[in-house]
């Protein structure tokens, strides 16, 4: 992997990046050398998407990140655009200080009060960075809360003032950015759900943080990676061997359905034809088998004997045919929870299994974390936070804080967590995590998740003979049906993707790459 592509995965947490920073210094890096990079760098982005003729006023605070405002002012000012600067404090660090009275020499305007900014076409956000904790106060809440007012394009510097930088918790008031220039690695807070709303278009400034810094801070376990696309791509089981047959290709068994909720099936169906595997199988309630076979052909649909609720009442494969012959199982999706001895039956199986919907209803009133530590075989779970709190309610709420939840989960359970969201967060049991950084509302359809259920197992069932480590198969997966789910918005509306039409989109994902 190349040092480009592997600080595009690189997420932080404020303490990583304070030391990472403090090993560059030590190493004899100037603080005032590695400000003036930053800020030209920042300074030649805002160039490229603005005219000269934009008024910018820039919002400066007390420490670097303020610093690094001051010098951006500095330079759209002597490239001839008109710049005013908002500044309530008082007492500034050194560094940032000393700027502060340049800029002021060259007769930039310079207000106490948001008010003088009031005829600005862009503002600049400079007023906090990073590790910021406590709870923003007078006047610069007040200052804020104006601002987000207003109608104007915002920039932030590394991260929205007022974002916490791990949990992305608004910290009493935050900026609304249209766009945050993120500098040197990606922070976490930035990726967080409930962060999206204030962080706009996030892009990285890259300011050649040298990779061994990062490998030494980080190390390699309790990892937070960012899924990209090409790593992603580089998880498929593409090209095929010239010489294969259908079995070599994984062959998966989906328990899915009930009268209630026939859809369930045909959708996880329609996600695993899409992966490309091999040889399907689907096991329905016998009631379904005709509507499965319409929908799926080249699938083996197993119709089995159905309980009064019209749930599977017995999984009743071919003959000859094992729960372990198969590469991946994977149960949830529309069997309601009347399906309990099924997912007891398949939970004591060797297969690697993925357990979705109802699946994890079933498992959470059996004591999901004791069950899932009594199986040898990998297990990959997907819920979303209300089945989540379900699985795990000793965790606090994976809404507030989904990394440190998810990372807790994978590990008590010593399952796979894949928790959806518009950030989705997967986690291992050692600690490793990787985020997928791009979705769409348009996802927010009944039946997304039982498209991702059949594109997951289907990818797992291929890479299950392969070096491919399982999360990281599992992370391809979601950014898969993510980038299916982006593609289909633009072409359609973000209110357009019904789940049935996503998974014709999951194609032109792989044919545009």
């Amino acid at each position: 992997m190349d040092r480009q592509e592997f600080i595009s995965q690189v997420i932080v947490t404020a303490t990583q990046m304070r030391d990472i920073e403090a090993r560059i210094f030590t190493a004899g890096m100037p603080v005032a050398a590695l400000m003036e990079k930053v800020a030209g760098l920042i300074t030649r982005r805002i160039e490229a998407m603005t005219y000269k003729k934009n008024h910018i006023g820039v919002l400066v605070g007390p420490g670097h990140n303020g610093g690094d405002a001051l010098v951006v002012a500095r330079e759209l000012f002597l490239s001839g655009y008109t710049v005013s600067i908002y500044c309530p404090f008082e007492k500034l660090k050194e560094l940032t200080s000393q700027h502060f009275q340049y800029v002021k020499s060259l007769g930039i305007k310079i207000y106490d009060s948001v008010d003088g900014l009031q005829n600005c076409d862009l503002l600049i956000d400079g007023l906090f960075g990073f590790g910021l904790e406590r709870h923003l106060t007078e006047p610069v809440a007040s200052a804020i809360d104006a601002i987000n007012e207003s109608s104007n394009p915002i920039f932030s510097i590394d991260i929205p003032s007022g974002l916490h930088t791990d949990t992305g918790e608004v910290l009493g008031t935050a900026i609304r950015a249209t766009h945050t220039l993120c500098l040197g690695l990606w922070k976490l807070g930035l990726l967080q759900d409930r962060a999206l709303e204030y962080v706009g278009k996030a892009e990285l400034i890259d300011f050649d943080i040298p990779r061994a810094d990062v490998e030494a801070v980080l190390g390699d376990t309790n990892k937070i990676n960012r899924i990209t696309k090409k790593t992603a791509l580089s998880t498929l089981p593409l090209p095929r061997p010239p010489v294969t047959h259908k079995y070599k290709e994984g062959h998966l068994l989906l328990i899915c359905g009930s009268h209630r909720y026939a859809g369930g099936a045909i959708l996880t169906g329609l996600g695993a034809r899409a992966s490309g595997i091999g040889m399907l199988s689907i096991a329905v309630p016998e009631y379904l088998k005709p509507l499965l076979v319409a929908q799926l052909p080249e699938a083996l649909i197993i119709g089995c004997p159905e309980t009064e609720t019209g749930a599977i009442a017995e999984l009743k494969l071919p003959a000859n045919t094992r729960l372990d012959s198969f590469s991946t199982i994977a149960i949830g999706p529309g069997i309601t929870t009347d399906a309990a001895p099924i997912v007891e039956q398949v939970l004591e199986s060797t297969d690697p299994l993925v357990i979705d919907a109802d699946g994890l209803n079933i498992l959470a009133t059996m004591g999901a974390v004791q069950t899932l530590q009594k199986r040898q075989a990998p297990t990959v779970l997907t819920p979303h936070t209300g089945e989540f709190k379900r699985l795990f309610p000793d965790i606090p709420d994976a809404q507030n804080n989904r990394i440190e939840a998810v990372q807790a989960a994978a590990k008590q359970s010593n399952a796979i967590i894949l928790l959806k969201g518009a950030r989705t967060a997967i986690a291992n049991p050692h600690g490793n995590t990787w985020i997928n950084p791009e979705s769409t509302p348009a996802l927010a359809r009944g039946g997304s998740g039982d498209v991702l259920t059949g594109l997951l197992a289907g990818l797992l069932a291929q890479g299950v003979n392969k070096s491919t480590p399982i999360e990281q198969i599992v992370a391809t997966a979601a950014w898969w049906h993510a980038q299916a789910g982006i593609i289909g918005a633009s072409e359609r509306t973000e209110l357009g993707i019904d789940a049935h039409t996503l998974t014709q989109y999951l194609l032109l994902v792989i044919s545009g790459s």
